[in-house]
């Protein structure tokens, strides 16, 4: 079955704020196997708002909408639905009842406007609205089905959980499975590259999306039951898994510094780090993980030439070889390790851009591991402004971090 978005307010259309409601729906709606094809924004318009919902009538049997619930005169989403399905709206009176009491026990009276809140239409069944004073509707006819929820936010995720996506499961008879591994180390166009007919797989779906710490693989399963969703699902799921090898570093949310986190704790291990190039990014990175002071020692930005060799680099490697190279990214992780007592050294040196460095181009980054493991360093060639440039080394070093920690470097 397919299902369309409908996000109702005009803040939306002048950028005051952002919605949040229609991905969080669309996630949802995928879970209970209903294809989203179309996701509107349209404003405080009745004829407008009426319009949409004719054209989301016309090709979706499951229409959710969000906004537009309030006592205002530019609250019109219950007017544009009347409008739609040609019912006139009467007061619910026992729910009139239950909101007059509310509003007593909130502000002491109750505004003859928020009487429109209480409205219901022969083909709608209020949802109820525990968190705030606009329920919601749920219309069925002919064949279709209408959701209409608040805008806010938290009142719409409540109402969502506990009424609306009760009702439809089962629904479109179908479920939707989706698995995503998380890639690191290699573009999207490489990643697809290595899928190959995978890619062009009908159910299972698989799908590559450029996120900004790695490159996320979705496969998706449709079937009756989520038992043979997940039967569909596992052997394309170990094909990729297959040809992407190392490169995959965790499923869902997983994140490079939580897998990192992870490797840590379970040796024990202290992690020091000292930063050039990146500037302190690789240990923000680090430390914006949960427990990091487990295995987080600490860290040195060693901006400066003479502040590297101050913290125990040695000044013949940064002579001999230059401070943007392996030898010094490797100098540097050892000598933060030494001096801060720790496991595990991390270095990284480059040119962030946007000069050149010692002949060196921008974008040639050095980074380096140093453990009781053994020493690794790797060079990356990077494109991109300035921030980027820091951001894809700092994510680089976690991975090399990640790749030395499970012996595979």
């Amino acid at each position: 079955m397919r299902a369309e978005i409908l996000s109702i307010g005009t803040e939306i259309l002048l950028g005051h704020i952002t919605d949040t409601n229609a991905p969080y729906l669309a996630h949802h709606l995928s879970e209970v196997g209903l294809d989203v094809f179309f996701i509107s924004q349209v404003g405080d318009n009745q004829g407008r708002v009426a319009e949409t919902l004719r054209r989301a009538w016309d090709r979706a049997e499951v229409i959710i909408t969000t906004g537009g619930l309030g006592p205002t005169e530019d609250d019109v989403t219950r007017e544009a639905i009347c409008e739609l399905l040609g019912e006139t709206p009467t007061v619910d009176e026992t729910y009139l009842a239950e909101l007059k009491a509310l509003f007593m026990r909130r502000v002491g009276h109750f505004p003859p406007s928020n009487i429109k809140q209480a409205w219901i239409i022969p083909s709608a069944t209020i949802l109820p609205n525990p968190i705030g004073t606009a329920p919601g509707w749920y219309v069925q006819r002919d064949g279709h089905i209408i959701i209409s929820m608040p805008g806010v936010p938290r009142e719409m995720k409540k109402m969502w959980e506990e009424q609306a996506l009760p009702r439809l499961r089962g629904v479109s008879g179908a479920t939707l499975v989706t698995h995503i591994l998380r890639v690191a180390g290699l573009g999207e166009s490489p990643v697809e590259e290595r899928l190959g007919e995978l890619i062009h797989s009908t159910n299972p779906t698989v799908a590559t999306y450029a996120k900004s710490d790695a490159v996320d693989v979705r496969i998706s399963a449709k079937a009756a039951t989520k038992e043979e969703a997940e039967a569909l699902l596992a052997p394309v799921e170990e094909q990729a898994r297959r040809v992407l090898g190392r490169h995959v570093f965790g499923e869902g949310g997983a994140t490079l510094q939580g897998v990192v986190a992870d490797l840590l704790r379970q040796r024990q291990w202290q992690l020091a780090t000292m930063e050039s190039c990146t500037g302190g990014l690789l240990a923000s990175y680090i430390t914006d993980q949960p427990g990091s002071s487990d295995y987080m020692r600490g860290g040195i930005i060693s901006y400066a030439t003479d502040v590297k060799t101050a913290m125990g680099v040695p000044q013949e490697i940064v002579e001999q070889h230059g401070v943007i190279s392996d030898a010094t990214a490797l100098a540097m992780a050892r000598a933060v390790r030494d001096k801060l007592g720790a496991h595990v050294g991390l270095g990284t040196t480059g040119v962030a851009g946007p000069d050149s460095q010692e002949g060196k181009p921008v974008g040639e980054v050095h980074i380096a591991v140093v453990s009781p493991k053994g020493e690794v360093a790797r060079q990356l060639n990077l494109r991109g402004e300035r921030i980027e440039i820091k951001h894809r080394s700092a994510l680089a070093a976690l991975d090399l971090l990640r790749l030395h920690l499970l012996g595979e470097v």
